[in-house]
């Protein structure tokens, strides 16, 4: 009887321990698909206000961040580089923006990504101290970013991210 006992507890607890286990990994999979839509909801919402600011078309044009030991560079290029609209509407908004960051105005990332955006404050206080340089390449046209401040740099670098994970599939790192 009292091994009866012993082997029922046992079963019992063993049972218990698989319960929890498959309840815990229930909870990971339903909070990674939470986060998912979460993202995924966040991207529809950037690329909604994108259209507000930038005035080429997010579908037919590719943003890049690439990082570097000084800072970065930023690139928007036509997905068909024949699209000379296009071509033309990314430098337009890529030298008004150069022009902006190089006076400490970041308005059209807040007002795309927040103003709580990682980096944003750090870049907007510390713009007197980052070189910016606008420079047109055959498909579109690029920012480039450079500081010896580690500081701006590690806020560069955040800012570079945050657009990329904001702007999903329409940026990459580059």
């Amino acid at each position: 009887m009292k091994r009866e006992n012993r082997r029922t507890r046992v079963l019992l607890a063993a049972l218990a321990a698989v319960v929890v286990a498959v309840a815990a990994a229930a909870a990971y999979v339903l909070i990674g698909q939470s986060e998912q839509q979460a993202l995924a909801a966040r991207q529809a919402e950037i690329a909604a206000r994108s259209r507000q600011v930038m005035p080429f078309d997010l579908e037919r044009t590719t943003h890049r961040f690439a990082t570097s030991a000084t800072g970065g560079v930023q690139t928007v290029t036509s997905d068909d580089p024949a699209d000379t609209e296009q071509v033309a509407l990314i430098r337009e908004h890529l030298t008004a923006e150069a022009a902006g960051f190089s006076k400490g105005d970041y308005g059209d990332p807040a007002s795309i990504h927040g103003g709580q955006m990682p980096g944003l404050r750090e870049l907007e206080q510390g713009h007197d101290r980052i070189a910016i340089d606008y420079a047109e390449l055959p498909a579109g046209a690029q920012i480039t970013y450079t500081t010896p401040d580690a500081s701006l740099i590690t806020a560069l670098h955040a800012w570079f991210d945050a657009q990329v994970t904001d702007h999903g599939q329409h940026a990459e790192h580059g």
